[in-house]
Order: structure tokens, then sequence, then C-alpha cells
């Protein structure tokens, strides 16, 4: 079971030739990924930082591939799971689709940040509250991601 966020594409998200500007695919994968995380019950990251030192969960790698096109006006769906947990990081696979057509798709390793204590201006990974982990795993079990060649 995936988390599901439904979006329609708006002409600001396009780029002149018509076709949404590919950045834009990044901030819904980001968008389901907050939004997964909300349906998990895990607190906002306001809420986190106070209980647990977390800031948030930022990418440190990314892989994406486009496969088709979307254009003004598609009514499209992010799929978003989590294909792998590890200590301090974890990653989730997110696919964008318009009805069965898979247009694009991502591998995401996050964090769970905190400040680093001897830089304020830095972030450092920090373990993986394991009541966070059983409440994503109890809402949406893990799946292997493999991403299509």
């Amino acid at each position: 079971m995936k988390h599901v966020l439904k979006i329609t594409v708006e002409f600001g998200d396009c780029d002149p030739s018509g076709i949404v500007f590919h950045p834009n695919f990044f901030s819904w994968f980001d968008a389901g990924s907050l939004h997964f995380f909300r349906d998990c019950g895990i607190p906002s990251w306001r809420e986190t930082i106070k209980t647990h030192g977390i800031l948030g969960t930022p990418i440190v790698s990314t892989r994406c591939d486009f496969r088709a096109p979307a254009h003004y006006g598609d009514q499209i769906e992010v799929h978003t799971c989590i294909s792998e947990w590890r200590e301090r990081r974890f990653t989730q696979h997110h696919q964008i689709v318009k009805g069965e057509t898979l247009i694009a798709e991502a591998l995401h390793v996050r964090v769970f940040a905190g400040p680093h204590p001897d830089d304020p201006q830095r972030i450092r990974a920090l373990p993986i509250p394991p009541e966070f982990r059983e409440m994503c795993d109890r809402k949406f079990p893990p799946q292997p991601a493999a991403m299509q060649d």
C-alpha cells in the first residue's frame, strides 16, 4: 500500500513547450513525502524539534527517471512509500502517474536530521526514532522498490 497525493497540473507548472518543467516533479515528490508522514501520524517538524531534536528529513541522495510528459490540466497522483529503513537513513520510492501511465519515478534517500552539536549552521543524521518507524510501517508497510528500466 502506498500513500497517494492527488495533484492538478497548473499553467505555472509548465515550461513554454507546454509540458511540466522538471523541477516541479521534485516539489511534488517532496509534498508526497510530507503528506506520507502526516498521514502516518508523525508530528510536524516544529514539534519534533522540541521532542526529538529533529528538524526534518532532508534528501541526501536522489535518482529520478522521467517516462512521459505531463501537461497543464492533467490530473496526476504522487504514490509514495518507504522501500528501505536503516539506522540513520531511509529510502522513499515515489511514482507520479496519470491514470495507468507512469510519468516519473524517483528514489530519495533521506535522513532524520538535527542540529550539529559543534556547529549550529550544520545538521547531522540522527537515529530514526523507533516509534516513527512503527507508525509508518503500520500505516504503509515498506515495499521494495525496483525502478523500471
